[in-house]
């Protein structure tokens, strides 16, 4: 039994801002196994820190996960949920091989800050129709994701 979505935001609108959280999911779900990857094979002398940092990092990861998919649902929308649908939209290159700890740094900035952005291209959407729930949600990746940029880059430098 299916029963019409009536929380005040027309049809169109839903399925639009679903799609926007559906790069987003796929963006984040990439960044955690690329995050996760990192954590398992990072070596050398910054090894403790950055296994650490990499292992909050994907944590938050995936409990963010979990909260973006069930919002996709609350609008009515399938979430993707298969490697097959993540390649398709996400904007995050998939690591071939071990790079260097620097490098895992470079690329997981590049991935934080991909993310922010992509958070943040679906947000006017959100507020365009009034879905305060998925702006909450919105502003609070994108607070996070420019936090580990931040934090990433200062390791960079």
């Amino acid at each position: 039994m299916s029963t019409e979505i009536n929380i005040g935001i027309a049809e169109v609108d839903r399925q639009e801002i679903a799609r926007g959280l559906s790069r987003l999911l796929a963006d984040s779900y990439t960044l955690y196994l690329k995050t996760h990857n990192y954590h398992w094979n990072v070596q050398g002398p910054l090894f403790n820190t950055l296994h650490q940092m990499f292992e909050e990092q994907y944590t938050e990861l995936a409990a963010a996960i979990d909260e973006i998919a069930e919002r996709i649902r609350a609008l009515g929308e399938p979430a993707p949920g298969s490697y097959q649908a993540y390649a398709k939209l996400t904007s995050i290159e998939e690591e071939d091989g071990v790079p260097s700890a620097e490098e895992m740094i470079l690329q997981l900035l590049k991935g934080q800050e991909t993310v922010a952005r992509t958070a943040r291209s679906v947000i006017g959407a959100a507020d365009a129709a009034n879905d305060e729930p998925t702006a909450d949600l919105l502003t609070q990746r994108m607070q996070v994701h420019e936090k580990n940029a931040w934090m990433l880059r200062s390791m960079a430098a």
